[in-house]
């Protein structure tokens, strides 16, 4: 973990691409039921609102992998999300405050309260905190790096669904739009840190780790939000 200007090594992103692919994140049943029409709206809007509790907490890992990085450069990459994360400092733009006004939008129930959250966003955050503030670096790092590179296609797959639902306009999208564009960069930055260590066998290994890890969590969090709905 030396180079932090390269360019993320293209074996990362194809091993992402497979085990993606062999999870079946995006045939997860969360999303052939929103795609298929099975799900109501009612629906829709009880899953995100627990969805909400993982956008507010995303930043907290980030934060958490920051102390643990001795090069400022590395500690850069992960700053510049965390500040993303956070509107570049525009309270309006927070993807906290974004993802609350795509929900407004679809059913204005007012702030999700702390004592909402469900046990399935609550162990998705368990589970990325874990790994990013007690596991192996390396495993943390891998570990937020698919999760953006999988919410970039989920994120588009989500906003398409809600156009061809009815339910918004695009222009209602605000935070699913933003995430469509951005988060494969987001993930570039978290592979870009990892690059030298891929290329060392001892390390490819807990690099792995992170990444079904992520894959897991993810694919999990989804189908535990429809169990709950």
């Amino acid at each position: 973990m030396h180079d932090c200007g390269s360019e993320p090594s293209r074996e990362i992103v194809d091993r992402v691409e497979k085990i993606l692919a062999a999870c079946g994140i995006k045939e997860n049943p969360y999303f052939d039921s929103l795609r298929s029409g099975a799900m109501p709206r009612e629906e829709f809007y009880r899953t995100q609102r627990q969805f909400y509790f993982a956008v507010d907490f995303f930043s907290r890992p980030m934060s958490a992998l920051l102390m643990r990085m001795s090069c400022p450069e590395q500690r850069l990459h992960v700053l510049a999300n965390v500040v993303e994360e956070h509107g570049d400092f525009q309270p309006s733009a927070f993807h906290e405050a974004t993802f609350r006004e795509f929900l407004d939008a679809l059913g204005d129930a007012g702030r999700p309260e702390p004592a909402e959250m469900g046990p399935p966003v609550h162990a998705f955050n368990s589970t990325i905190m874990a790994a990013c503030l007690f596991d192996d670096r390396d495993v943390g790092i891998a570990c937020l790096g698919i999760i953006e590179f999988a919410f970039a296609d989920i994120s588009a797959m989500i906003g398409q669904a809600v156009i061809d639902r009815g339910w918004l306009t695009e222009n209602k999208l605000v935070h699913y739009s933003l995430h469509a564009e951005i988060d494969k960069q987001h993930a570039d930055d978290f592979f870009k840190l990892i690059e030298d260590d891929w290329r060392d066998p001892t390390r490819r290994s807990r690099i792995e780790q992170g990444l079904q890890l992520g894959a897991y969590a993810f694919d999990r969090l989804y189908r535990d939000l429809l169990l709950i709905s």
